[in-house]
């Protein structure tokens, strides 16, 4: 096969439709766009216009608030995080945090920090840097003789 000899498969390429080329051509005159009226016209008509109905938009109520300041965590569970170390992507020898996870793949982006959780149980002592850790996540590292240092976040959530 030549580079000249390349081509489309057949069927791959269908020849668009010829509009407004006379009557003969079955989409001729109109186009297929039928007479007159908003949807004939170029520029076609509005997506959320619903013909004098209420549109669905201001039909639904708007209820609560959405902060555009929210900050949204990376959430690491301690069995991903041992999951990580068992499989040599991480070392436990050398601090972990935000930068260190990302390259190990291990959370896929940082976003406004780490949030340790605490599913999952940690079986070598780690230092972990995070932005904030649940309780029971802060008591398994210990549990296992690391440590978690909170940095700029909140260190313990409220049971619930």
């Amino acid at each position: 096969m030549r580079l000249n000899e390349l081509r489309d498969r057949p069927g791959a390429r269908k020849v668009p439709k010829r509009l407004g080329r006379g009557i003969g051509s079955g989409v001729g005159k109109t186009s297929g766009r039928g007479h007159k009226g908003q949807k004939s016209r170029s520029g076609g008509a509005s997506r959320i216009f619903e013909g004098g109905q209420m549109p669905i938009y201001r039909r639904l109520p708007k209820r609560g608030f959405k902060n555009p300041m929210r900050r949204e965590y990376a959430e690491l569970n301690l069995d991903r995080l041992q999951r990580a170390i068992d499989a040599g992507k991480l070392d436990p020898g050398q601090p972990i945090d935000a930068d260190v996870l990302v390259k190990a793949r291990v959370v896929r982006r940082a976003l406004d920090g780490v949030r340790l959780l605490g599913r999952g149980e940690l079986k070598q002592a780690v230092t972990i840097e995070v932005v904030g850790a649940s309780r029971s996540a802060v008591a398994a590292v210990e549990k296992a003789g690391g440590k978690v240092v909170v940095v700029g976040g909140t260190a313990t959530e409220p049971e619930a």
